[in-house]
């Protein structure tokens, strides 16, 4: 989140915008979408167009001539040189619950963002999944990102279930609709500041803050085949 608020910040000051961004604008228009359509959503909020650009695109376009890419990825430098400097550490209770599951239990990961990999290598959890599908695996195989909910779907097929015999744990609530519309056997919602009721409503069949209330009942309920998407304590962001 915090590469996110540097980002928006600097530019919407450079552009004379008096409302400023906050962490309800990540929730709202940035959380669990993919990079760039976090960045479009987000200037649409304040009536701002800009033009797409490419993936390719510098980090350092001049003012006035930034594009929806290039603020993209502008945030994404940042974001690693956080977690390469810093570091990560997961939630307590992600871990806590890891740790609960059966050893039976078949994890995936599904984010949008790019950087996944490195992430979950940074907070020491990359070898507890078999599966990762991030925006990377999105963009090789163009699948639509949360909240279509086909992410999901592609993760549940390479672990070789079907979505009703698995799990989706979320945070965002566009991850959450992503689970709902995929015909899981259940959704999961933890609030890490997007709302208890904004993810029910989004379809949650139950909200938690933290996953270690679950991991006292984990074993005994199982989640073999089921893909996990836990959430990873970095610097800035979730998973864009």
């Amino acid at each position: 989140m915090e590469a996110w608020a540097e980002m928006f910040s600097a530019f919407l000051t450079s552009r004379g915008v008096t409302e400023p961004y906050t962490d309800a604008d990540y929730y709202a228009h940035v959380d669990g979408r993919p990079r760039t359509h976090g960045v479009r959503e987000l200037l649409a909020s304040r009536s701002i167009t800009i033009p797409e650009g490419s993936s390719d695109d510098p980090v350092d376009q001049p003012e006035g001539s930034e594009t929806i890419a290039g603020l993209g990825n502008r945030k994404n430098a940042r974001v690693l040189e956080k977690i390469r400097r810093d570091g990560i550490a997961p939630y307590p209770g992600t871990v806590t619950y890891l740790d609960a599951l059966p050893s039976s239990a078949r994890l995936a990961i599904v984010s949008s963002s790019r950087n996944a990999e490195e992430v979950l290598s940074g907070a020491g959890l990359l070898d507890r999944f078999e599966v990762i599908v991030d925006g990377n695996v999105a963009s090789r195989e163009s699948l639509p990102g949360k909240p279509a909910p086909d992410t999901f779907l592609r993760a549940a097929d390479l672990l070789g279930c079907d979505s009703h015999d698995a799990v989706v744990y979320e945070d965002a609530v566009s991850g959450v609709r992503a689970g709902a519309a995929g015909g899981f056997g259940a959704v999961v919602g933890v609030d890490r500041g997007a709302g208890h009721e904004a993810l029910a409503d989004a379809g949650a069949d139950r909200v938690v803050s933290d996953l270690e209330e679950l991991a006292p009942a984990s074993s005994a309920e199982g989640t073999t085949g089921a893909p996990h998407q836990t959430t990873q304590q970095t610097p800035s962001e979730e998973q864009s």
